[in-house]
């Protein structure tokens, strides 16, 4: 302690991200050794995330087997419906915590035993937790919905500029809302210029096709790169 004064200081949240972070690298250590691709799946409530998440596990599940981690602070409503779709689910209490971090991640990848080729993690639902946690994931996935509105990107910054891919969900219900989807999407490119946003509704199934269909290609490509690294 330094003698010229009555107290230290202990900067506890850089102790926290290193920690996080080496967490972290197991959890991509332990994807490519089984050539397994992750997705971290965030989003406020009522966004839409197990309805969007439905419309992976059908689109992509005669193609990939699947595994979903729902994490939630109580309650088991979302791995039912999931599993209804045919994934492997495993429900994760969080607890008081709103998100989750690379240490919940890899032991809960451990539960799995022999990992599914697509894991995907629906993360307690909220725009400020989860992103500052990296869980060693492959993809991170962020849905807006219509009704939260536009401005999102100015009131929960770090979101935007973390995630990979960005779905505008419930576009559907665009005419009883007054939001505007350039006006959105510039302030997202103005805080990450490398997002790649689609438009689609979950209910109805607009544009969702399309925005499948991409992340078969990037898992598939992905998956690739990890064989042939592995075989290198």
């Amino acid at each position: 302690m330094d003698s010229n004064r009555s107290f230290d200081t202990l900067e506890v949240r850089a102790g926290l991200e290193a920690e996080n972070e080496s967490f972290a690298a197991l959890v991509r250590e332990r994807l490519q050794a089984e050539g397994a691709y992750l997705i971290n799946l965030m989003a406020s409530p009522g966004a839409g995330k197990t309805g969007t998440l439905c419309r992976i596990i059908d689109a992509l599940k005669e193609r990939f087997s699947i595994g979903v981690l729902e994490a939630d602070m109580d309650a088991d409503v979302d791995s039912r419906t999931v599993a209804a779709h045919g994934a492997a689910a495993l429900q994760l209490h969080t607890g008081t915590s709103c998100h989750m971090d690379a240490r919940m991640t890899l032991r809960a990848l451990d539960s799995f035993g022999k990992l599914p080729e697509v894991i995907i993690l629906e993360n307690v639902g909220n725009l400020v937790c989860p992103a500052e946690f990296d869980v060693g994931a492959d993809l991170r996935l962020m849905i807006l919905s219509v009704p939260e509105g536009d401005d999102k990107p100015l009131k929960y910054p770090l979101m935007f500029k973390v995630s990979d891919w960005m779905l505008i969900n419930k576009i559907d219900t665009a005419p009883a809302f007054d939001f505007d989807f350039a006006r959105c999407e510039k302030n997202v490119r103005a805080l990450n210029p490398g997002m790649r946003i689609f438009r689609i509704s979950a209910k109805t199934g607009e544009g969702a096709d399309a925005f499948t269909a991409a992340l078969e290609e990037e898992i598939s490509a992905s998956m690739r790169e990890k064989r042939e690294a592995k075989n290198a």
